[in-house]
């Protein structure tokens, strides 16, 4: 039973999802409102201790040609504070494409514009933890 926690980190929002306890899906339980590290991180830190997570994956922002900009570079350091304070392992994920498919599922959902905007971070969260299980899952199959 290992718990997983998926964080899209943005500038003015982190949106966050929890894995079932198999591993097996992702679900966005909230948006943190960001105001300073100290306070982002003891929130998560809650989130943390109420569903026992054991590893956090982080939406690592990448230009498209695969390399690391300015906002990557910031997700990064908060990444590793968070494992620093924390004391739990964070890995990183390619989140190039989750905020287009979270839109995109929205959209065809038929949710407003303001309805998106409230919770396209938790979406993309989603989709970035999913894309994580997913992944473990195939090297667990091989």
């Amino acid at each position: 039973m290992l718990r997983i926690l998926g964080l899209d980190v943005g500038q003015k929002n982190i949106g966050v999802a929890i894995s079932d306890p198999l591993g097996f899906t992702a679900q966005g339980i909230t948006t943190i409102r960001r105001s300073n590290k100290e306070k982002d991180i003891d929130d998560i830190k809650k989130i943390c201790d109420e569903y026992k997570v054991e590893i956090i994956v982080v939406g690592l922002p990448k230009n498209m040609n695969g390399t690391i900009g300015p906002s990557g570079e910031v997700t990064m350091q908060l990444g590793k504070l968070i494992e620093e304070k924390l004391q739990i392992k964070v890995e990183f994920w390619d989140e190039r494409l989750t905020t287009v498919a979270a839109n995109r599922a929205m959209l065809e959902a038929d949710l407003s514009r303001n309805k998106r905007k409230k919770i396209v971070d938790k979406v993309a969260s989603t989709y970035i933890l999913q894309g994580y299980l997913d992944k473990l899952s195939k090297q667990n199959l091989r």
